[in-house]
């Protein structure tokens, strides 16, 4: 590029900053409500429930037996999701004004929508007789893909929320020094 004067121009387009994922007044609110311990419980919990389940699911699929308890397994991991899902969203709520689609958190709840469509097919698959065991079972794994696809953004996005205050937290040390 050139100035004016016709010399080089040795401005640099800006870098774009990082959008802090919460301001101020939302990482306070995050931080007041008893929400955010809730999510903190379940989130872990879920998971959990979904690793027993997975494990249950594909020893049916691999041998035929076990088809009571993955299915058990299973209602209790939606019952878990459907869980997180409500807390969830009044947590966002509380700390963004919104039940779903807050700007931190809009694509996670977007996909979080496509993971419990996926899990609800499954309980209407069973309470409504549709399909084979197995294909249910196999709408199980494309519900448990899409779950862990959705759990990853989440701590993909909590951890850059961390890294995020811990960069400003060191900045603020830095000019106080």
């Amino acid at each position: 590029m050139r100035d004016r004067r016709g010399g080089a121009d040795d401005r640099r387009p800006a870098r774009p900053q990082a959008v802090a994922l919460y301001t101020a007044e939302e990482k306070r609110r995050r931080d007041a409500t008893p929400w955010t311990l809730v999510q903190g419980i379940l989130a872990p919990v879920q998971f959990v429930a979904f690793l027993v389940s997975l494990a249950l699911v594909l020893r049916y699929l691999a041998t035929g037996e076990g088809l009571w308890i993955a299915t058990c397994s299973i209602v209790v991991k939606t019952l878990l999701l459907y869980a997180i899902m409500v807390t969830g969203s009044i947590w966002e709520r509380v700390v963004f004004g919104r039940y779903l689609f807050a700007r931190a958190f809009f694509w996670e709840d977007v996909f979080s929508i496509l993971v419990l469509a996926l899990h609800t097919a499954y309980l209407v698959a069973i309470f409504a007789d549709i399909g084979s065991p197995r294909q249910q079972m196999m709408l199980v794994l494309a519900a448990y893909a899409s779950y862990a696809i959705n759990a990853t953004q989440f701590l993909l996005k909590l951890r850059a929320a961390r890294l995020q205050e811990r960069n400003v937290s060191a900045l603020a040390v830095a000019e106080v020094s």
